[in-house]
């Protein structure tokens, strides 16, 4: 059972306040009757709802992939940074969807967002290896010896030992690198702190994949879609 005022702010008709509004001059129906009460909990599933004669399709849960921009962080919230969430169109924001995971502020790529406590659990949770695959450009030539060091376990400044990495060299000179890197964690600036560790830079970052999902290329910085039905069904596989 939920709320009418919520369930119908989360299809995209304004704020509760708004929603409110509309319930109180008459232009809200469930089940054939026009009712005055926003507050007055239904059940989506079953009950019929209609906004000035128009049919509302629910939806509990939405699912978002953005192509993360620089510059922008990734929380619900902030006072002074923008975050992904400002990058949203009103009528997603309505669900109150939150990152999964994080990307560091000057990070760009793949970035999933949703209102699904329950996958985003699973997704973050490093006991469901889910593999985060980044590209990066390193201020120095990367060689097989890195490789054998992440596949060991980079010790980060800290003491805290990451799992195992997969680190794939695309190009390697002395004036710089270009790599693909695999991990299973979300440990603050991690990759970057991998090679600190090596005595190496990351000068760009971008993630590619998560959990099987690559990046769509169609998506510039900053733009996002919905995912697939197929997409979705993937991701709850863990």
């Amino acid at each position: 059972m939920e709320r009418l005022d919520k369930i119908i702010s989360n299809l995209g008709y304004g704020s509760r306040k708004e929603v409110k509004s509309l319930v109180k001059k008459g232009f809200v129906e469930v089940d054939g009757e026009i009712v005055k009460d926003s507050n007055m909990k239904i059940d989506p599933d079953t009950s019929i709802i209609k906004v000035n004669g128009e049919e509302l399709y629910y939806r509990e849960y939405i699912y978002l992939m953005m192509n993360k921009p620089d510059g922008v962080i990734s929380a619900t919230y902030d006072n002074r940074d923008m975050t992904v969430i400002d990058l949203l169109h009103v009528d997603y924001q309505a669900f109150e969807p939150f990152p999964v995971g994080r990307l560091d502020k000057d990070t760009v790529g793949l970035l999933l967002l949703t209102n699904d406590g329950e996958l985003n659990h699973r997704l973050i949770s490093p006991k469901w290896h889910v593999d985060k695959v980044y590209f990066a450009k390193i201020d120095k030539k990367v060689t097989e010896e890195d490789v054998k060091a992440f596949k060991e376990g980079i010790t980060l400044d800290d003491g805290y030992v990451c799992k195992e990495a997969k680190l794939e060299i695309l190009s390697a000179t002395d004036e710089g690198s270009e790599i693909n890197v695999t991990i299973q964690e979300g440990k603050f600036h991690q990759v970057k702190r991998m090679f600190e560790a090596r005595d190496k830079k990351v000068v760009y970052l971008q993630r590619i994949e998560f959990g099987g999902l690559p990046l769509d290329r169609d998506l510039e910085e900053g733009e996002y879609r919905e995912l697939t039905d197929e997409e979705i069904e993937h991701l709850k596989k863990f």
